[in-house]
């Protein structure tokens, strides 16, 4: 017992006199830049079930098909002979599916031209480091979704806002805009249910869009994640399917209608640009799982997806409905916001001047979490953006009436 008192004593001795490295300044100087504070703090809650999630950006597991899946599952685990390493580009049938299904909203393409990639989000870091040089510019809209991350800063490319209404981009702001530096700018957007705003930019502000990306030689990333979850009535037809001359890199996802969990997205661009992307993503992870690209290309070929799709819309629609009444409720002399025709968002305007900080902690210690507008663009602080798509239904009424009712304690002296 002697001698394993000293040898505990030595070790701890041994530790003392030769400490670990400084992770700490490894962290601070590492080349991705975090994300921000209250950002952090919103992806840690929202692991937490016990909290109303109108923050959540994607489809609650009520609407997700778990049965179909397993059945999915089961029936292409009996064709599997390899877990091997896919093409490069991605698995072939499942691109040759994407080509089909991508022509009924007018994109006409070969399988050569489309990469799948592991989610929307890292078709964005494939271009930011592929495609952009250091000091380049992307223009998106004002507000966006993309100020809440740190894609295209951590490979020291800037941000720049431009106008846009309830038609979308302001087609005269981005004109401007482009014509001031045109070394390597990149144009991205999200036409569709815009996140955060849930606007839908209009069939004649993208003709008038492209018309200016075609003049100015300006390429263009087209978010088009939400598509699928049009309410009211089928969207106009993509950028991508206006494009005669490779303008536009096209990106799409299965994470906002079937399963986040999947990781399956794709983009679909010009052949030399999916060879570079295609060479880069083979750096960085080898490919997307095999598994989940079977998966993928079941649902689409099969049918499932279309039919799918046309449940979560009809119960999206159910769910807008209770929302939008719930405001109209509670929230009619406190706060604006339009209704949208599709996807997941409410971006609702707080019309007193309030703390939007007392706002977002006093929620949060009431078992609410919601996502300031400061986090898409700090000129959108009094805004608030809600998501009717993942809260259970039963919820979506009792927060936003909790919202209201702290909004009015925050507007008392």
């Amino acid at each position: 017992m002697g001698m394993g008192t000293i040898v505990m004593n030595n070790t701890w001795s041994l530790l003392a006199t030769n400490p670990p490295p400084n992770w700490n300044e490894y962290v601070k100087t590492g080349v991705h830049k975090p994300s921000k504070l209250i950002v952090q703090e919103i992806n840690e809650i929202e692991s937490n079930k016990d909290f109303i999630q109108l923050s959540k950006g994607e489809l609650s597991s009520d609407i997700f098909p778990l049965e179909t899946m397993k059945l999915v599952i089961h029936n292409v685990s009996k064709e599997l002979d390899t877990f091997g390493y896919e093409e490069p580009k991605g698995l072939f049938p499942l691109r040759q599916t994407i080509s089909d299904y991508v022509k009924s909203f007018g994109i006409h393409t070969s399988p050569s031209s489309i990469l799948i990639v592991s989610g929307a989000l890292q078709a964005l870091q494939l271009i930011s480091v592929g495609l952009l040089h250091r000091e380049s510019t992307v223009l998106l809209e004002k507000p966006s979704y993309l100020y809440s991350l740190h894609v295209f800063q951590s490979a020291d490319i800037h941000l720049s806002g431009i106008s846009m209404d309830e038609c979308g981009i302001v087609p005269s702001d981005l004109s401007r805009r482009s014509k001031y530096n045109k070394t390597k700018n990149i144009l991205y957007s999200i036409p569709c249910f815009h996140n955060p705003t849930g606007v839908l930019m209009l069939e004649s502000r993208r003709k008038e869009l492209m018309n200016v990306c075609e003049k100015e030689q300006l390429p263009i990333i087209e978010d088009d994640i939400y598509r699928e979850l049009w309410i009211d009535e089928l969207p106009p037809l993509p950028l991508k399917a206006m494009d005669q001359n490779g303008h536009v890199l096209y990106v799409g996802s299965l994470s906002k209608t079937l399963s986040p969990g999947l990781r399956i997205g794709w983009v679909i661009g010009p052949e030399p640009v999916i060879e570079r992307l295609s060479d880069i993503k083979m750096q960085t992870d080898y490919g997307s799982s095999s598994l989940s690209q079977i998966v993928a290309a079941e649902w689409l070929s099969s049918g499932l997806y279309q039919k799918h799709v046309a449940s979560v819309r009809l119960q999206l629609k159910e769910r807008r409905k209770i929302m939008i009444q719930a405001l109209d409720l509670y929230c009619k002399d406190i706060a604006t916001w339009n209704a949208p025709s599709g996807g997941l968002f409410i971006w609702l305007k707080i019309q007193p001047k309030i703390s939007m900080k007392k706002l977002f902690s006093k929620a949060l210690s009431k078992g609410i979490l919601l996502n300031p507008g400061r986090i898409y663009e700090e000129e959108s602080d009094q805004h608030i953006r809600l998501s009717y798509g993942y809260v259970p239904v039963q919820d979506l009424t009792q927060g936003i009436y909790q919202i209201s009712q702290i909004v009015r304690e925050l507007i008392e002296p």
